[in-house]
This record gives structure tokens, sequence and C-alpha cells, in this order.
């Protein structure tokens, strides 16, 4: 009985290690680095998030972006958060069930900037500062989201990369377009009750045991949560890339940087 301990645990050990690795060595990574991410855009004061009045804001500071896409119901794109519709627009119902016409009839925060549609955040920024997609899946809808996403990316120019919590769509990625540099985001939920997973899936995203299957280039993390030891494993001993969010502080902003991580920050310029 003790022979089998002693032989468990490491093995135990060896297989947390492994399941860990992501892939490494995407020469597209060293791209990315350097840049400082406006997160959903340079947005406030009267500037929505994840509006085309924010992108522009960001791309005429010179920085990138994090934004993030969903999928409509005629097979279109999307810029917003939030699949309900209710904090950004005023309107109840959700962005999913939306056609790209109807984009045009929902203004964001009061103000007279509407929801954009892909394409056009890709014409702001052409390829002048980079950018972080977010893929944002609802209802099983991932695998027809990363083929709209990856389409739309096809003639574009420039230093990119697609990001999801959902892992499906990191696998997608790694399965359908492996050229893709793709990053797994995560925090750590187990301090955040009101995420609403199931323990043990709280447990594997916040500590990235898919990582193994997914293989992502990078890990992007909740900032106030990052300090884990799957995190500092990723980094330390398999040399991925890593990005942190949100930033809200010069100082936060500072630490991170020090600390390896690549910054996407917003309500301050770095």
């Amino acid at each position: 009985m003790n022979k089998k301990i002693l032989w468990t645990i490491p093995a135990i050990g060896a297989g947390y290690l492994l399941a860990l690795k992501g892939r490494t060595g995407h020469e597209g990574l060293q791209k990315l680095r350097g840049w400082n991410y406006a997160h959903r855009g340079l947005h406030g004061a009267g500037v929505p998030e994840n509006s085309l009045a924010a992108f522009r804001a960001a791309v005429d500071h010179g920085y990138g972006a994090e934004l993030d896409v969903h999928l409509l119901k005629d097979g279109g794109l999307a810029v917003i958060h939030d699949s309900k519709l209710l904090r950004t627009t005023g309107q109840e119902g959700r962005v999913e069930d939306l056609t790209t016409a109807d984009l045009k009839h929902y203004t964001l925060e009061g103000t007279t900037e509407t929801i954009p549609t892909f394409q056009e955040v890709l014409e702001v920024f052409a390829g002048r500062t980079p950018l972080i997609i977010e893929l944002k899946p609802e209802g099983g809808n991932h695998a027809a989201l990363c083929a709209a996403a990856c389409a739309a990316m096809e003639e574009y120019e420039g230093i990119w990369c697609m990001e999801s919590f959902d892992p499906r769509c990191v696998l997608w990625l790694k399965q359908n377009r492996p050229d893709i540099i793709r990053g797994q985001l995560a925090e750590n939920s187990l301090k955040y009750p009101k995420n609403k997973l199931p323990l043990p899936l709280k447990f594997i995203l916040s500590y990235h045991l898919e990582n193994f299957l997914c293989k992502p280039d990078f890990v992007a993390y909740d900032y106030p949560t990052r300090k884990t030891l799957s995190n500092s494993i990723c980094r330390k001993l398999w040399n991925m890339e890593m990005v942190s969010w949100t930033i809200r502080s010069p100082e936060d902003h500072e630490t991170a940087v020090k600390e390896g991580w690549i910054p996407i920050f917003e309500h301050y310029l770095p």
C-alpha cells in the first residue's frame, strides 16, 4: 500500500504539470508583445465600450485593442460584450437574435454610437495596431462563430490573435486553424461565487487543466487573481505567453509588465 502511494503522488504531479503544457514557438507571438491593449477600445467619458469611437481613439493613441465578437442570426458578426442587450443599449433581447441590419437600431450607452459589425471595426484598425479578438459563443454556436470569425480575418493584414473563455473555441482553432494564435481566457472562478459553473469545471478552467487538449499559445488571466501555481508553471516551466486583464491603474500596469504579462487596460492612459 505504501509503495502504491509513493508511486501515485509523483504520477499525479507529473500529470498535473503535463496537463498545463500549451503550444510554444508560434512566430507571431513576438509581434503581440510590447503593446498596450485597450479593453473594449479606449472608452469612457461619453465614448461607449466596444464602439467605433472607442476603437478610433485606441488607434489614435497608438494602442492595440481587445474586443468581443458575437454571431448574429444571419451569420454576421457583431462587436459587443454581453449577449443580453440591456446593459449596453437599454433595450431587451439578445444580440444573437439580431440581424446585421438590426444593429443600427441599437444605440450604445445613451449616445449616437450603434453596435458595430466586426467588419466595421476591422476597417478602423486596418492593421495599424494589433487586435485581441475574444470569441463569445452562446447556445452551442461555438463552431459557427469560430468559422465566421476566421473567415472574416482571411484578407486582414495586421497583427491579431483570438481567445475565448470557452475551451471549445480554443479547441476548434487548434483543430481547424492551427495557424492562428489562440489563447485561453481564465480567472480564478473559485474566488467568484457569482460564477455559476459546476465546481469541477471551475477547478479545471481556473487552473488550466484543459491546456493539454486545447494547446493554447497564451493564457489570458484576470489580474486580481493571477497569482496561482498553474500560472507560474505555464510561464516559468512551459514558457507560455501570458496576458493580464483588466488592469485599471498605472501602478497595476507597471507591476503586470514587470511580471511579464501583456497588459489589457481601461480607465487610464499607460
